[in-house]
């Protein structure tokens, strides 16, 4: 038994609410539950009930059992002198408040459906499922599921929105310079997003607003920042752009000693950090208001057709500075512009409408429905339990109700779990 448990039969009253009893047999009329307080002291601020046709207004509190308020020393606490009543599920002695006066005790075990309490042992039950329903899960009704992944994502978009407050802040309220660290994040890729924030994070985005008329000025500042220019190469553009980053070195007074070491380990040639950061380039060095055009776009073919770019003429026919390769154009392809949509641009349209106040809740959902689903182990693991990722919508929401809900165990705050618990 949880005592998460007993806050859900609580808040929802999910037990036989209309002939209930104290310990003492003083009946219980239950006007409000009062409100969930998830913070230190009571369980639930300002109830109102009525106890033997005596109107009473203050707290409830919960345990399983009647002597964990004394465990808890809740006794000695004056935070707890306005309790009016102590939900257990097992009552095994009376309480008291600091003055010695009694609290009402409801033993909720006498009153709950022995239905429901098979639900919720059936959940719970630890048997190396990877998630508690994976076996009730394809019974989930459909409606109410595409709600919860609805909701869910947002949520998702709520906590990615926080992390781009801060780096608001830290970019000195400059949405420009936001975006450019968050998509030189994204382009490294899992690899080496952490090494292209640092990149990004080691110069001021003022430099790059001056220098993205020119691309091959553009790329010798991300090449040299990134480190890829301290090699002995004997390739023409290769000088060219050591050349040009030692006098943006000096202009800009620029340093990369606190940028983590860029990968090509464990990558394909395409996902390459040289081929990446030419493509960044060309991205800015074409749109020179990327940040105003992203706002303006809100529809997913238009967004494909401004990420339509590729790398500068070498690195058509190169991988990497010292080998040349088959000449073929290397443009961002379809999937790669989804996770920006996905990771970048969508939180960021969320996060900046937010921040004018404007509500646009239903174009970001409309956008996030047009990208097709993410293919990863968890969602592929969800769709064996029941067909349920069809867009981005459904499975950034399933990344978030496996992340933030069944792997902490929070059932009983995940629709779908309140939906099994009502299993008839």
């Amino acid at each position: 038994m949880q005592e998460d448990f007993l806050h859900y039969l609580w808040k929802h009253k999910k037990f036989d609410v209309s002939n209930i009893t104290t310990t003492d047999k003083e009946s219980i009329h239950v006007l409000s539950v009062g409100q969930h307080n998830l913070n230190a002291g009571p369980d639930f601020f300002n109830a109102q009930l009525k106890i033997d046709n005596q109107l009473w207004a203050g707290n409830v509190e919960i345990h399983i059992k009647t002597s964990d308020w004394f465990l808890h020393n809740h006794e000695l606490d004056k935070a707890y002198d306005n309790v009016i009543l102590h939900v257990v599920w097992e009552h095994d002695t009376d309480i008291f408040r600091r003055n010695n006066s009694k609290i009402p005790t409801l033993e909720l075990k006498t009153y709950v459906s022995k239905l429901a309490l098979n639900n919720y042992e059936k959940l719970f039950a630890k048997s190396g499922k990877w998630i508690n329903c994976e076996h009730d899960f394809s019974n989930v009704n459909d409606f109410e599921l595409s709600n919860w992944l609805e909701r869910l994502y947002l949520e998702r978009l709520e906590r990615k929105a926080e992390d781009i407050n801060t780096l608001l802040v830290t970019s000195k309220n400059d949405w420009e310079a936001v975006l450019f660290k968050m998509l030189v994040k994204n382009f490294g890729l899992k690899v080496n997003s952490d090494a292209f924030l640092s990149v990004a994070n080691s110069l001021d985005f003022s430099i790059i607003r001056k220098i993205l008329t020119n691309n091959i000025t553009l790329e010798a500042l991300l090449f040299g920042q990134a480190g890829l220019l301290e090699q002995d190469i004997e390739e023409p553009y290769y000088l060219e752009l050591t050349k040009e980053y030692e006098f943006l070195k000096q202009k800009f007074s620029l340093t990369n000693n606190n940028v983590t070491p860029i990968q090509f380990f464990r990558l394909r040639p395409p996902n390459f950090p040289t081929i990446r950061l030419s493509q960044l380039a060309t991205l800015y060095h074409l749109n020179q208001n990327l940040f105003s055009k992203i706002i303006e776009i809100n529809s997913v073919v238009e967004f494909y057709n401004l990420f339509s770019v590729g790398t500068s003429p070498f690195w058509e026919s190169h991988y990497t500075f010292g080998k040349s390769s088959k000449k073929s154009k290397k443009m961002l392809t379809k999937p790669f512009v989804d996770l920006l949509l996905i990771n970048t641009i969508i939180p960021l349209k969320f996060s900046y409408a937010r921040f004018q106040g404007v509500n646009m809740d239903d174009s970001i959902i409309s956008l996030i429905q047009s990208i097709t689903s993410e293919k990863n182990s968890i969602i592929e693991k969800f769709n064996t339990l029941k067909l349920v990722s069809t867009s981005a919508l459904q499975s950034q929401g399933l990344l978030q109700l496996k992340n933030e809900y069944c792997d902490k165990n929070k059932c009983l705050q995940c629709a779908i779990g309140n939906s099994l618990l009502h299993n008839n």
